[in-house]
């Protein structure tokens, strides 16, 4: 399976808070490669998402904004690649809020949330967040909540759940996001 596996982290409750970004680029059924940012948000910070992720206003005071970014990753959002993220909710609504930020155009591409996936093939488990799934998968999930370490976790969590169950049952998860 090929896909983009993504994360993010933000600043506040804002989805246009970004403040930290991942990618994974997995070609078939191996990460490739990897991307990690800071992001400076040009937003306040909240200290409920500090406690959370541990990424500080000086962290990012010298990080590239979202558009200086967009233009070095833009290439992987449309509808020929997929792209994966554990509550693809979340990092959407990010992506689209960060870029309208900037007033850039929301991309259409294809997304599969590993959060639906997990609900319905590992059904048994007490919950579906990204630390329970890693862990009942094998997946070393190492600094929880660092868009780095939960994008790969996610990356390999489709990996397992497609080499178990195979490609077909996936293809009905897979959303055209713009």
């Amino acid at each position: 399976m090929n896909f983009t596996a993504m994360d993010f982290e933000t600043a506040n409750y804002q989805a246009d808070s970004a403040c930290s970004l991942a990618l994974a680029l997995v070609e078939n059924d191996q990460i490739v490669d990897t991307f990690y940012t800071l992001i400076n948000p040009q937003a306040p910070f909240n200290s409920k998402n500090i406690s959370i992720h541990h990424i500080r206003p000086q962290d990012v005071a010298t990080a590239p904004t979202f558009d200086q970014i967009w233009p070095h990753i833009q290439s992987l959002f449309d509808t020929r690649h997929l792209i994966t993220a554990h509550n693809a909710s979340f990092d959407t609504r990010v992506l689209r809020s960060t870029l309208a930020k900037y007033q850039i155009a929301a991309p259409t591409y294809n997304v599969i949330d590993t959060l639906q996936t997990s609900r319905k093939f590992y059904p048994q488990l007490p919950n579906h967040k990204l630390n329970t799934v890693s862990y009942a998968l094998q997946v070393n999930l190492i600094n929880h909540h660092h868009a780095l370490d939960d994008t790969i976790a996610c990356a390999q969590i489709l990996i397992k759940t497609e080499l178990q169950f195979g490609n077909e049952p996936l293809q009905s998860f897979i959303k055209l996001k713009n």
